[in-house]
């Protein structure tokens, strides 16, 4: 029989606890009449309605209760609140209270009566700056038209409070406020209320338990969290809870690696001390151990003696595993194991190092071998050359199919790609795939292409107040091979790797310079052998009249045509090159450059020059350079015409003379990414005939940024300029001794560099590093007065950016230590002075 009114059942009120402590909810219930001496009673469930649901599926909110129509239900029974806890669980309601909608015999209905929580419809911050602001936005990750929960408010109080205690805030308040959104049905603004406090330093780093080593040594080791200490001027104090566990290990690291291998933290705690922080560590050390017994097991292809010679760890030597795991699997300075095995194509060989006795302060390990088979090259696949064509990348290569696997050859093959300059040397991937089942390797290499083309466009103020423009087009990836096909031109033929140069320079008819120059850098394209061919003219007029049959110029044409090939001996960083070069010279009364060699500064010249340069380049990366060296010895000859049978001591018609110069350069990694450059160059030049001048050509001229200054007579001699920083350019009155007047200059110099560089950005559009240097040099105009203890010394800081489409910008700022001597009454040698650079490294 059916009913027609709607019954309340009674239930006990159920309360839940949602989110963390002490953020509770309660339920709403399912109500129902006290009627005395009522009784439960079976019924099946005819079905179920969903009441006061805006927004919610009521098909989805009946399934979520765990009900279905036919069950049996008792009344009151525990069924309808085991239904109510599984709707609030979901943590999208407000409210839930049940009713009995009606009764058709032993059939009960049942209305489930829902109040929806609010949805977010935005959210702002409050006491905050904007970019803090944006920051906490990025992290909270609200999403407008999500449920307004507890948990959605407990985890944003969290998220904010981590924010601000990672900024050394410890004492952060975070109030979040509802605000109903007149614009929007049944959505709240949540207004996030921030009171950030004072910020919180660590004052004070105690270490309890330690005996090796001092508080000063320990807290040495933590990178991020230090004490806000005078003079510590650039110590934070903050204390951050991510970076103090990190700094606890490297704590751990570093007691390991002085034999403490039991060492461990008992504990750490915080406390307040008045406005700051004081860090205590408890720290348990342990005994320190000793290598003792060093033996091997599986071991066929290398006896133990060549093992343990590789190995380098003798017995009595403090126990560190960090130096087993870097003798035994990868050693940046030197030979390992594993490269010893991986090198001959043993890409399957493991090795174990198993402690198998500890006697005291003693640890015997027993070393594991399992060599497997030799490997071999399969594929070489290459990913990311979206320009460079590939037979560009796979010629850098010294991993090739059918070679026996080489750790050594995929390590060179990362360097070689990175000095084509054409790819990020930072995202340069390389990952080989083995496959155990045939011996074979397949390796997956990934490059991102990188502009390396440059374009200068400049201008500035030269000789007689007149400006000088200068455009330069360089493309370092040219391709002759397509500039057949129109649709190559975009807008020059790339990917083969060539190198196409052209300048133009001038200030009107007064000066102007024209280069070219083409290098094709594989010949024949099967070994790396370069040929480059270079054209050059230029003409330098004095004065006003610049008719060429009555004013006074200085005019130039070269060409130049130069063979390079790698070498295999010593090894293949190796290179040797050889050039021929031709150069006319041609002078009509021109002063200066002239005067000494020239009579009335009027003449001809030709200068035939052979140059041969040995050199050996292993540096990482051409940008930013990490580690590795570069060595060159160039010899440069004319013919020795003065010795020629009949030929006159002091002719000048034929330039000669003999130049010799070494230039070395090493890169080492010291902490971090901070890297230590030492460099050292000599050169000097001389003459076949004692009884003949060493003429102005080729000579050394020493200061400021090295790009030359004060008249062009000097580039148009081929002069050598070579910076020294802290002090004047060459040509300036207050430069070197050898380098002040327009056509004097050394015969022999020597210069000491040393750099400590820091990367600031390795983005390959703008790579930028910083630099503090100390060097000396000097350069003499004779023999008889070189010295090489006679130096010039200065220091300093500076930059270098390094742009894709400009090339390199230098700035320094250098300080001269020695007094430069006075050549005019009243001169004042400037002992500081600020250096720019373009286009080149300094020398």
């Amino acid at each position: 029989m059916s009913s027609s009114y709607h019954k309340i059942i009674p239930v006990a009120a159920l309360a839940l606890t949602l989110g963390v402590a002490p953020l509770t909810t309660a339920v709403g219930q399912i109500q129902a009449p006290a009627v005395a001496g009522e009784e439960s009673q079976r019924y099946t469930l005819g079905g179920i309605t969903i009441s006061g649901a805006r927004y919610l599926d009521p098909n989805t909110l009946i399934g979520l209760t765990g009900l279905k129509v036919g069950d049996p239900i008792t009344i009151p029974g525990e069924e309808i609140g085991k239904a109510i806890r599984k709707l609030w669980d979901q943590g999208i309601l407000g409210d839930v209270s049940v009713s009995i909608a009606r009764t058709e015999g032993t059939r009960i209905f049942l209305d489930f009566n829902l109040k929806e929580r609010p949805r977010l419809s935005k959210f702002v911050f409050e006491g905050i700056s904007k970019g803090q602001a944006d920051e906490l936005k990025n992290k909270i990750k609200l999403i407008r038209g999500k449920v307004v929960t507890d948990a959605l408010l407990s985890n944003t109080r969290t998220q904010v409070r981590k924010f601000y205690t990672n900024k050394g805030f410890l004492d952060t308040k975070v109030n979040i406020s509802q605000r109903p959104d007149s614009s929007l049905s049944n959505s709240v603004i949540l207004a996030i209320s921030v009171d950030k406090g004072s910020k919180v330093k660590i004052n004070d780093i105690v270490f309890e338990g330690n005996t090796a080593f001092s508080d000063g040594k320990l807290k040495g080791k933590f990178k991020k969290t230090k004490e806000k200490k005078f003079p510590k001027f650039f110590n934070s104090g903050k204390y951050q809870a991510k970076e103090f566990v990190d700094d606890k290990q490297k704590l751990l690291d570093f007691y390991n690696a002085q034999g403490y291998r039991d060492a461990t933290i008992l504990s750490d705690s915080l406390t307040r001390v008045g406005d700051g922080l004081k860090l205590t560590v408890r720290v348990d050390e342990g005994p320190k151990y000793y290598f003792r017994n060093i033996s091997w097991k599986g071991n066929y292809l290398y006896d133990d003696k060549t093992l343990a010679s590789v190995l380098g760890i003798k017995e009595g030597s403090v126990y560190s595993k960090e130096t087993l795991d870097k003798r035994l699997n990868y050693n940046p300075t030197g030979q390992d194991v594993t490269s010893l095995y991986m090198n001959d194509g043993y890409l399957f060989f493991q090795i174990e190092p198993v402690e198998t006795r500890v006697e005291g302060d003693s640890i015997d390990i027993e070393m594991r071998v399992t060599e497997g088979v030799q490997a071999r090259v399969k594929d070489v696949n290459i990913a990311g050359n979206t320009k460079t064509s590939d037979h560009v990348v796979r010629r850098a290569l010294y991993t090739l199919p059918g070679d026996k696997f080489s750790r050594e050859n995929l390590i060179r093959s990362q360097r070689e790609l990175a000095t084509l300059g054409y790819f990020d040397p930072e995202k340069i991937g390389l990952n080989p795939v083995p496959n155990q089942a045939d011996g074979t390797v397949d390796i997956n290499y990934t490059v991102e292409e990188k502009p390396s083309d440059q374009i200068t466009l400049s201008g500035g103020w030269g000789g007689y107040a007149r400006f000088i423009g200068t455009v330069g087009l360089v493309f370092n990836n040219f391709s002759l091979r397509k500039a057949g096909k129109l649709s190559n031109w975009t807008p020059v033929p790339a990917g083969d790797g060539q190198r196409l140069a052209l300048n133009v320079q001038a200030n009107g008819l007064q000066y102007q310079a024209y280069s070219f120059s083409f290098t094709e850098p594989w010949l024949g394209g099967r070994k790396p052998n370069s040929l480059s061919v270079s054209l050059t003219k230029t003409i330098y007029r004095v004065g006003t009249n610049f008719d060429a049959s009555t004013g006074s110029y200085l005019k130039t044409n070269g060409a130049s045509v130069s063979l390079g090939r790698r070498l295999r001996w010593p090894d293949d960083y190796f290179t040797l090159s050889n050039a021929l070069s031709v150069t006319q010279y041609k002078l009509n009364n021109y002063p200066g450059l002239g005067t000494s060699f020239f009579e009335n500064g009027t003449g001809n010249a030709t200068n035939i020059t052979f140059n041969t340069t040995l050199s050996r380049n292993s540096i990482d990366n051409p940008t930013f350079t990490r580690r590795g060296s570069s060595l060159a010895l160039s010899v440069n000859l004319t013919p020795p015409y003065s010795v020629f049978p009949g030929a006159h001591p002091n002719v000048t018609e034929w330039v000669e003379f003999h130049k010799w110069m070494f230039d070395a350069s090493w890169f080492s990694p010291l902490v971090g990414k901070l890297v230590l450059n030492t460099r050292a160059h000599f050169g000097f030049i001389g003459s076949y005939n004692s009884s003949r001048p060493i003429g102005p050509f080729e000579r050394f001229k020493l200061g400021g940024s090295g790009l030359g200054y004060g008249g062009s007579s000097n580039f148009l001699a081929g002069t050598e300029f070579v910076g020294l920083r802290g002090y004047a350019d060459p040509n300036d009155p207050k430069s070197l001794p050898a380098s002040r007047t327009a056509s004097a200059g050394g015969v022999v110099y020597n210069k000491f560099v040393m750099e400590m560089r820091y990367p600031v950005s390795l983005n390959p559009a703008a790579t930028v590093y910083v630099l503090g240097f100390a060097e000396a040099g000097n350069a003499f105009e004779q023999y008889t007065n070189y010295n090489p203890y006679k130096l010039y010394r200065s220091a300093g800081i500076g930059a270098r950016i390094f742009m894709s489409a400009f090339g390199l910008l230098g700035f320094d700022y250098g300080w001269g230590f020695d007094q430069i001597p006075i050549v005019s009454p009243g001169q004042k040698q400037e002992k500081s002075m600020f250096h720019f650079i373009i286009g080149q490294q300094l020398r």
